[in-house]
C-alpha cells in the first residue's frame, strides 16, 4: 500500500525481518513489537541477544542460500543488523523483497579502501590515505602519509581490531605482517580534540532527519561513554550533521546510519567512519529522544514518515563491559540504588570477557556532563566488592 509516490507502506502487524543476532538486532526488534510489528531474526545463534525477543527465529548462515529461502517466506521486510553480513546475501533479498539499507551501501562500508574512495569521490574530507596491498604502496603509503600512521585492515575491523600504529619507516613490513599482508588502508594520524558522531534516518520519501551530535570517549579502543548534544558549539555541530545527510542522500540510503567525526584541534572536521546501521553512541536516544534511533530504523523500513530528533533531556551513555564481570556478577540493585533514574539496559549475553559489550547504562540530566558523572557512578557501584 503506498500513499506517495514511490514510497511502499507497510502497517502493523506486518512481520520484519533483521538478519543479524546482536544487541542492535535486540533494540530493533524490541522498538518493532512495541509498534505492533511481527518480527523474526536470522541468525546462527539460538540464544543471541536479538534471537532471545524475537517472535522467531530462523536459524542458519546468512550466506547459505536455503537459510534465506526459508527466511524470506516468513516476512515481508528485510534490515540488518551490522555490517559484516553477506552483500551477496542482501542483493538476493533485494531482488524479491524490500531490503534496507541498500545492499550497495553496506557493501561500501564493510571495505575501508572502497569507503574512503567512496568519500573522496563526494569530497567528503578523511585523514590523509593511502591504499596498501602491496610492498610497493607500503612504501608510497609511508612516504606520502607517514612516517607516523595507522595501518587498518581493509575489512573486518572493529572496536580496535584489525589496526596497527607505525612510528617509524623500518616499523612498516613487520606491522603489515603483523595483519596478515591483507589489504590495508594507511591513515595519516590526526591531531583531534574530540571525537563526535552523528546519527542519520533518510526515508523511502528521500526525506532526512538528524539526531544532535554525539561526542564520544573510547578506552582501549572500544566506545566507553557518549553525552548528547555534545559541546561542540553550534557551527560545528551542524556541519557534522550536514555531512551525515550528505553521505546518506550521496548513497541514495533508506534506514539508519551513523557517521563518526574526529574535530580537528583547528576546529575541522575528518569523517572517521561509516556504519550503515543504528550505533552504540545512539542508543541514549531510547530514552533521551522523542524517537529513538532504533524506531526510526523501523519507519525507514516500512516507509513511515522520519521521526522528531529532539531530545527530551540532554543525556550520557556507558557501556558495561565484560569487565564489570571480573570479579564476579555485577550488582545492579547497588547501581540502581546509586542512581534510581538510570535506564539500565542488558543484552541477555552469557559469556563476559574483557571487552565484550554487555549491556549499557543512560542517564538524564539538564547537564549533560552531569548525566556523565551520574551514570559513571553508577556503573563503579555495580562491581562486587565496591
Amino acid at each position: 500500500m503506498s500513499s506517495r509516490a514511490g514510497t511502499e507502506i507497510l502497517l502493523p502487524p506486518t512481520a520484519l525481518g533483521v538478519v543479524g543476532g546482536g544487541q542492535l538486532g535486540r533494540m530493533f526488534i524490541q522498538a518493532a513489537q512495541r509498534m505492533g510489528y511481527r518480527t523474526v531474526v536470522l541468525t546462527d545463534e539460538p540464544d543471541s541477544p536479538a534471537a532471545q525477543v524475537a517472535h522467531e527465529v530462523v536459524r542458519g548462515k546468512d550466506d547459505d542460500l536455503r537459510t534465506l529461502q526459508r527466511f524470506i517466506t516468513r516476512v515481508e521486510a528485510i534490515t540488518v543488523e551490522f555490517e559484516n553480513v553477506s552483500s551477496a546475501a542482501l542483493r538476493w533479498l533485494a531482488a524479491r523483497i524490500p531490503t534496507r539499507p541498500d545492499w550497495r551501501a553496506v557493501r561500501i562500508s564493510q571495505n575501508r579502501l572502497r569507503e574512503k574512495t567512496f568519500l573522496s569521490q563526494h569530497g567528503l574530507p578523511t585523514a590523509p590515505w593511502k591504499p596498501v596491498r602491496s610492498e610497493d604502496e607500503l612504501a608510497n603509503a609511508l612516504a606520502e602519509v607517514g612516517p607516523s600512521m595507522i595501518l587498518k585492515t581493509a575489512s573486518s575491523g572493529y572496536d580496535g581490531k584489525g589496526q596497527v600504529r607505525i612510528e617509524q619507516p623500518g616499523e612498516a613490513i613487520a606491522a603489515w605482517e603483523s595483519l596478515g599482508r591483507v589489504p590495508c588502508v594507511a591513515e595519516g594520524v590526526v591531531s583531534f580534540m574530540a571525537e563526535i558522531s552523528v546519527i542519520v534516518t533518510r526515508g523511502q520519501d528521500g526525506q532526512i532527519e538528524t539526531f544532535p551530535v554525539g561526542m564520544n570517549r573510547h578506552e582501549r579502543h572500544i566506545l566507553d561513554s557518549t553525552i548528547m548534544p555534545a559541546p561542540v558549539g553550534p557551527i560545528v555541530s551542524q556541519e557534522a550533521r550536514d555531512m551525515a545527510g550528505t553521505i546518506a542522500e550521496a548513497m541514495g540510503y533508506v534506514g539508519v546510519l551513523c557517521a563518526e567525526f574526529f574535530l580537528a584541534r583547528e576546529g575541522t572536521l575528518r569523517v572517521n567512519e561509516i556504519a550503515p546501521r543504528p550505533h552504540n553512541s545512539g542508543h541514549l536516544t531510547i530514552e533521551a529522544a522523542t524517537t529513538s534511533q532504533f524506531e526510526q530504523q523501523v519507519r525507514a523500513l516500512c516507509g513511515l514518515p522520519i521521526g522528531p530528533t529532539t531530545l527530551r533531556s540532554p543525556a550520557a551513555m556507558v557501556n558495561l563491559l565484560g569487565d564489570l564481570w571480573e570479579g564476579g556478577s555485577p550488582d545492579w540493585s547497588n547501581t540502581l540504588k546509586t542512581d534510581p533514574s538510570a535506564s539500565l539496559h542488558l543484552y541477555g549475553k552469557g559469556a563476559a570477557p574483557i571487552g565484550r559489550k554487555m549491556g549499557h547504562l543512560t542517564t538524564l540530566d539538564p547537564d549533560p556532563e552531569a548525566a556523565l558523572a551520574r551514570a559513571l557512578a553508577a556503573r563503579h557501584s555495580s562491581r562486587v566488592g565496591q
